[in-house]
């Protein structure tokens, strides 16, 4: 097991960064420069950077970010048509792109379109003009007036301008881009908290899943105090505690039993249901929860999760879900599955998109699944809403918060 790895930041809670431009304008040569390693394939061959390439670093005083080395936006042919498109994609779930320019080609149809793409996703832009030890034909300031963004000179093969371009990607983030706070604002400073936490199968031997790791640590940055048991256990700890916990929170598969066990002047809420959250809009997925009672026998139900893991016997997305959401229409339901970091291009087939609870992924990406499915008519929910629907509690899950709560009533 690589240990160093279990203290890493996920990539889901890192800022993105996607460097960009067109074929052989130094693209992977500035990931190399800016993370000090030789990460990304090299060559003069342009065309070499097919699929995005992921990396993640520390770029203080931001902190821990990860960097996207992309394929040439002037890609040709069939295949390149591919690579520019998800190109492009990324343009929905990055904080910020670094726009790297040729020398000698300069700023034309390429450069200008992908900056009016990411005014329209709302990205900041940072442009880069590589090479300058080679004495480019067009100088930064040119550059800046034609394309209306700051301009910084860079080489990276001597290291100019690698400090200065890093700062003035620290000044262009974004001042707000990280995700709301998981459950500190719903907490004070030396109040308990208890997880509720049964053993995953589909988490690796020894380890809790991502979810329940990031509640604790964030509880424990917010001063208070983390209980964690199994459900089994709920019921004696809450008995011994020596005053009553602000708050239980459970893992979704468990919540009938927690419910059950948990007094109701306890608040209670699920992992999933603070991702929904912290990850994505908790209004829209309560509202999409409306949906699941208008479904009928022969619809088409999306279960998308953003992560690829080994699927057990009876795993949440493929078994259980499918069979309540049977269960609760009375007949068949036609499901598919979309894993990773793509969703289906039509989801106007789908009366119903289930989503996860978005772990593995950033809250700009998570939003914007949201908005796909929204613009697309198709109602949204994430595992645990549904769940707490389909067993008739959501209404006391969202007790912490109202503003989702009351959408209930609507």
């Amino acid at each position: 097991m690589n240990t160093g790895a279990l203290n890493e930041t996920p990539r889901g809670s890192r800022l993105s960064i996607a460097i960009l431009g067109r074929r052989n304008a130094g693209k992977s040569s500035l990931i190399n420069a800016l993370t000090d390693q030789a990460i990304a394939i090299v060559s003069d061959v342009p065309g070499t950077t097919t699929d995005p390439v992921y990396k993640s670093m520390e770029i203080l005083p931001i902190g821990p970010v990860v960097l996207i080395d992309t394929a040439g936006v002037d890609d040709a042919g069939e295949l390149g048509e591919l690579r520019v498109k998800k190109t492009v994609e990324l343009l929905h779930k990055i904080d910020l792109m670094v726009l790297v320019i040729d020398p000698v080609l300069g700023a034309g149809k390429y450069e200008l379109d992908l900056i009016q793409k990411a005014g329209k996703q709302g990205v900041p832009v940072v442009g880069v003009l590589n090479k300058v030890d080679l004495q480019p034909e067009v100088t930064p300031a040119e550059l800046a007036g034609k394309l209306g963004i700051r301009v910084v000179p860079v080489s990276t093969a001597t290291g100019q301008g690698i400090e200065a371009l890093k700062k003035e990607m620290i000044k262009t983030v974004p001042k707000e881009w990280s995700a709301p706070t998981i459950i500190g604002d719903l907490i004070s400073p030396g109040e308990t908290v208890v997880l509720v936490v049964p053993i995953d199968m589909a988490a690796p031997k020894g380890r809790l899943i991502l979810p329940q790791v990031q509640t604790i640590r964030d509880i424990l940055d917010h001063d208070a105090c983390a209980l964690v048991v199994k459900e089994r256990e709920l019921k004696q700890a809450l008995a011994d505690l020596g005053r009553k916990p602000k708050l239980v929170v459970t893992d979704s598969q468990v919540f009938l039993k927690v419910a059950a066990d948990t007094p109701s002047e306890i608040m209670l809420t699920s992992f999933s249901i603070l991702f929904a959250r912290y990850k994505g809009n908790l209004e829209a997925l309560v509202s999409g929860v409306r949906a699941v009672e208008a479904l009928k026998p022969g619809d088409r139900v999306l279960i998308a999760e953003a992560c690829t893991h080994h699927r057990v016997t009876d795993d949440i997305g493929t078994v259980k879900i499918p069979r309540w959401l049977r269960r609760r229409v009375g007949g068949e339901l036609h499901f598919e599955w979309s894993s990773g970091m793509e969703m289906p291009e039509n989801l106007s087939r789908f009366k119903l998109v289930v989503h996860c609870g978005a772990c593995m992924i950033n809250r700009k990406e998570m939003l914007h699944r949201i908005t796909m499915a929204t613009e697309a008519g198709v109602p949204v929910v994430n595992y645990g809403v549904l769940i707490a629907h389909l067993y008739g509690i959501l209404e006391r899950s969202l007790e912490p918060f109202p503003s989702a709560r009351r959408l209930l009533g609507e």
